[in-house]
């Protein structure tokens, strides 16, 4: 799947959620790259996916002229998986949903126990 494409899932991700998560979310930017750096996936485990930020719930009166917060989907780890269209176009979403509750302030702990690990 070229960059293009992979994209295109991204942004329709975002596009299709419901109504209250467009209504909370504020300073973030979703970034797709190709590669994390070493810095974002020191083990090298082929991480899909990242938040940077200070979630949502943590943001205190002195979160002011800060930088966006930034969900980061990786497509080369993500193409690895060797998935098919669909399948590669689920773990997608999966990842950026993912991605998006750690901003509303999930943490992995509690994603895995819904099922979003």
């Amino acid at each position: 799947m070229d960059l293009a494409a992979f994209e295109a899932i991204v942004e329709d991700v975002i596009e299709h959620l419901p109504d209250w998560v467009h209504d909370n979310i504020s300073n973030l930017t979703v970034v797709v790259e190709e590669w994390p750096t070493p810095e974002q996936d020191p083990d090298g485990e082929g991480l899909l996916g990242l938040y940077d930020g200070i979630a949502l719930h943590e943001r205190g009166s002195d979160y002011v002229d800060t930088l966006p917060d930034v969900v980061y989907v990786f497509r080369q780890p993500h193409l690895q998986l060797g998935l098919t269209g669909d399948e590669l176009a689920a773990e997608i979403r999966t990842t950026v949903l993912h991605e998006l509750a750690h901003y509303f302030g999930f943490d992995d702990d509690h994603l895995d126990d819904i099922g979003m690990g």
